[in-house]
């Protein structure tokens, strides 16, 4: 297709517990699943080259830029993103920042994924804070769950903003008309709440730009009562923690449950196919990682034990995020109807 958008993404293939093997297998698979994708390396040059030796793609779609250094888990991010100018992670949001690339993806050093979005892509003109914003599973599909780690002492502007640019994520690339768009709450009653809910939901009610619906209790989230569930990323990161435990237990106590007895071991080969599936539809590995809304170009942080399929998953998500402007849409929603 001669008009076919291509979607460079950068990847940082040294960051996380399983680089540079589980990145780079990533990224192939996502070469190879999409045409749209041109994945660009960035990394030991000599190491990735090696590793790509082992599968077969289109060579004119992965290219590699090399990186000497690499930022770790343990180094104080605002240091390292400034002082160490050839780290994986800083020459991939460099090529963001000159739009040699699209996205960036990465598993590496959260803290150094957050320092670096804002002090080399920089943040939308008018946009306080750019949040993290995972799909999470629930029972009618996916719900956005806005911030889940990037600002722990957001303010009631802050999320208002964070409501406005998870509306326009879901109603764009998820495509959900009108998302429902609530705040997480210890009760359904507008009364209710700490300081920073109290302030802000008569702001998330008095919002046009938005469908606001009130507010949400934690155990409503997996039923899918809620689009876009905003909170500051505190809360949003003890929800998602909780999201990511739960599927591994429930398997296991299903799993000794069903070997607790000759009939039940019977049974459990019938079932088990199926209830291994049912029980991965909650794993939120198959949604990708969280975009960082609100930047001059997009980052992706995956978790940091991210395996092939994740990194794919994240990979192919940037697509939707470029071929819907996502961007001139955000600065239209948050930057112009901001007063």
């Amino acid at each position: 297709m001669e008009n076919q958008t291509i979607v460079r993404v950068a990847v940082d293939a040294m960051g996380g517990d399983n680089a540079p093997v589980e990145i780079i297998k990533g990224a192939v698979l996502a070469v190879n699943d999409d045409a749209r994708i041109h994945a660009i390396l960035v990394g030991d040059e000599t190491v990735i080259q090696k590793e790509l030796k082992q599968y077969t793609y289109d060579t004119n779609r992965i290219s590699v830029v090399h990186a000497a250094e690499v930022i770790s888990n343990d180094e104080a991010p605002v240091m390292a993103v400034r002082r160490k100018k050839e780290s994986s992670v800083v020459k991939a949001m460099t090529l963001v920042k000159n739009n040699e690339a699209d996205a960036f993806v990465s598993a590496g050093s959260t803290g150094a994924v957050l320092v670096g979005a804002q002090l080399i892509i920089g943040r939308l003109p008018g946009v306080e804070r750019p949040p993290l914003a995972p799909l999470i599973p629930t029972a009618n599909g996916v719900s956005l769950l806005i911030d889940c780690g990037a600002n722990v002492d957001a303010r009631s502007s802050h999320l208002v903003q964070f409501a406005k640019m998870g509306s326009v994520y879901m109603e764009n690339v998820v495509g959900i008309k009108n998302p429902r768009v609530a705040i997480v709450n210890v009760g359904v009653e507008e009364e209710k709440g700490n300081a920073l809910v109290k302030e802000t939901f008569p702001l998330l009610k008095n919002c046009n730009e938005i469908n606001f619906i009130g507010s949400i209790e934690a155990r409503e989230i997996p039923a899918g009562a809620a689009d876009v569930i905003v909170c500051e990323a505190f809360v949003g990161n003890v929800i998602l923690k909780l999201y990511e435990g739960l599927p591994s237990m429930l398997l296991k106590q299903i799993n000794t449950g069903l070997m607790s007895s000759l009939r039940s071991k019977l049974g459990a080969l019938l079932i088990k196919p199926a209830l291994k599936k049912t029980i991965g539809n909650l794993s939120t590995e198959k949604y990708g990682g969280a975009p960082m809304l609100g930047l001059k170009g997009l980052v992706v942080k995956t978790h940091g034990s991210s395996k092939s399929i994740e990194i794919r998953n994240s990979i192919l998500q940037c697509i939707a995020f470029k071929e819907e402007n996502i961007n001139e849409k955000i600065k239209s929603s948050v930057v112009v109807n901001e007063e």
